[in-house]
């Protein structure tokens, strides 16, 4: 933090406003699907006993990661936009993977960051009304929590963490940047998470550019057992690249962590870029390696052992 803002240390800084009019006027968005009704939702356990992890894609970055009785949700949104309006914004083209009321108890929210398609106040309100969740927020983002009564909420900046029972959260560096509105640019942090349990380390990136901070994960934690990365929203490159990876990025930031699995997060609900909503996943799979690097549909989900 330079004393009033955040940034992006010795790497480059998401893209300004100017560019940011630059980019729509150039806009030429891939064609999608106005809604592919393709999801089958899945009911999840309560509980999982046991030492392997089920990790269930909800939607878009939200995913259910469930070891030895303790839920984690991580980015939660169920809304029909990713906006603070419900006419106008970035809307839903898939439906969520679980619906709403067959979530299990969830012990633990993670946020990234604030923007609308990662912090969405509606599921986090109906979260916080269900009880037993702690929130995990980064450094200046619990005052939006405090003030609309979302609790309890703990704040972290990069390199602190919060023990809660049966695992510990560790907020980590991620290369990206934070607004809710047009005044508030880079106010407040954004982070990933490792996430470490008795037998397992998992990492969920959030929203991040390509950067030297996977070599720090992997020196500080080791290797993860399973690494959640973001793949999509990465056109056009000249615009994307300082706040989001592009999918062969993912493999190569999978290879620098050495993690055992990993799975596509960002991707195929919301159409936030100029790419097709299925390039992503197209484009993965023409670079992933092997069954390490996997790709679920919403409501799929993957025993990580």
């Amino acid at each position: 933090m330079n004393g009033k803002r955040f940034y992006n240390p010795d790497a480059r800084q998401a893209p300004g406003l100017a560019e940011a009019i630059r980019w729509k006027w150039s806009s030429r968005p891939q064609p999608s699907p106005a809604f592919v009704d393709d999801v089958e939702p899945t009911v999840p356990p309560r509980r999982v006993s046991g030492s392997s992890l089920r990790t269930t894609l909800v939607n878009h970055s939200t995913i259910l990661l469930q070891q030895r009785g303790i839920n984690i949700l991580t980015d939660p949104i169920w809304s029909q936009r990713a906006s603070p309006f419900s006419w106008i914004g970035p809307r839903r083209r898939r439906s969520p993977g679980i619906l709403f009321n067959d979530l299990p108890p969830i012990d633990c929210v993670l946020i990234s960051h604030n923007h609308y398609d990662h912090l969405d106040l509606p599921t986090l309100r109906l979260l916080a009304a269900r009880g037993g969740a702690s929130f995990v927020v980064p450094l200046g983002v619990g005052r939006l929590f405090r003030a609309m009564k979302i609790g309890p909420v703990h704040e972290l900046d990069w390199g602190e963490s919060k023990s809660l029972p049966g695992f510990t959260i560790h907020c980590v560096p991620a290369m990206h940047f934070s607004s809710r509105g047009i005044f508030d640019r880079n106010r407040t942090l954004w982070c990933g998470y490792v996430i470490e349990t008795e037998e397992k380390m998992v990492y969920f990136a959030g929203d991040t550019a390509f950067g030297e901070h996977f070599r720090w994960i992997r020196e500080q934690f080791g290797a993860p057992r399973l690494a959640l990365l973001p793949i999509g929203a990465y056109e056009p490159r000249w615009f994307m690249s300082p706040v989001h990876m592009g999918p062969e990025e993912a493999v190569e930031a999978h290879r620098i962590l050495g993690a055992a699995t990993s799975v596509a997060i960002h991707h195929g609900t919301f159409q936030l870029a100029d790419e097709a909503l299925e390039d992503p996943k197209r484009m993965l799979a023409t670079h992933a390696m092997g069954e390490s690097f996997l790709i679920l549909e919403n409501g799929r989900f993957a025993e990580i052992e």
